[in-house]
């Protein structure tokens, strides 16, 4: 069933069309944001929760057959499960705290899961594919208002440099942030207990480290990070991950342009 919680008092507070390229001597990835916006998509779930496999399989679904110049997939799950039954391995306060940031934008009182937010705004009618299809193709009729640049270079069999590079188009009186995600694909968890008991979950796009907010200065920033693997789960496999990142309004809450870079090798 769903959980919902009241936020009244706590919000005081991917070759592909985005142009990835690789040279293999190298071992460096490559990718840019198109001319147009792309719709970042954020859901949030939990493993305790037995809305959300359903869900889960959808975020699965649309990143395998949508177009990457269109729809940016990432699953963050939320730990105000954790304590009814199963605790969530994937599960991040901050999670759960963007997720009522998301919703306060729009002075939504509660939050749920599965929830799903489209270019930083709540699309309630997610599963019907012409209610989805509508709301993406707003945002990706748009021009992109910012360029984003990804470079992830391997220097060791599990470690990488990270540069993340966004730049407005246009000025913008607005304060701007960026952050950086790396997720997971083919992640399989056998829940013992609490809502989704004895059943197999299998999740995509699952955010493993979130970096930011880094705040736009000038219309820009450059973000650098060393990446490694072993220092965020000594199970997370280096074929099957990948990075996105992504400029936001901090005033508004929308997701001006996102960008993200597949990493298979």
């Amino acid at each position: 069933m769903p959980i919902f919680i009241n936020i009244a008092t706590t919000f005081a507070l991917s070759a592909f069309a985005l142009g990835i390229s690789s040279t293999t001597h190298a071992a460096e990835y490559v990718a840019r944001s198109p001319a147009n916006r792309v719709a970042l998509v954020e859901l949030y779930s939990s493993e305790g929760c037995n809305s959300c496999p359903p869900a889960d399989q959808w975020l699965s679904r649309l990143g395998a057959e949508a177009k990457p110049d269109r729809v940016v997939p990432l699953a963050l799950h939320v730990d105000y499960w954790d304590n009814l039954g199963w605790k969530d391995r994937f599960g991040d306060h901050r999670f759960t705290l963007r997720q009522q940031e998301l919703a306060g934008y729009t002075n939504n009182k509660v939050v749920y899961t599965p929830e799903i937010f489209a270019g930083g705004r709540e699309l309630r009618r997610w599963s019907s594919g012409s209610a989805f299809d509508a709301a993406i193709d707003k945002i990706a009729a748009q021009p992109s208002p910012a360029d984003i640049a990804i470079k992830l270079t391997s220097t060791a069999a599990r470690d990488f440099d990270l540069s993340t590079s966004i730049k407005l188009r246009q000025d913008s009186k607005d304060p701007l942030n960026a952050y950086v995600a790396l997720y997971e694909n083919k992640l399989v968890s056998n829940v013992a207990a609490g809502e989704n008991g004895g059943v197999t979950l299998h999740h995509d796009y699952v955010v493993r480290r979130w970096l930011g907010p880094f705040a736009l200065k000038n219309g820009m920033v450059q973000v650098n990070e060393k990446i490694a693997l072993d220092g965020i789960a000594k199970d997370l496999r280096a074929d099957r991950f990948g990075i996105v990142a992504f400029v936001q309004n901090a005033s508004s809450g929308e997701v001006l342009q996102v960008a993200r870079l597949p990493v298979d090798h």
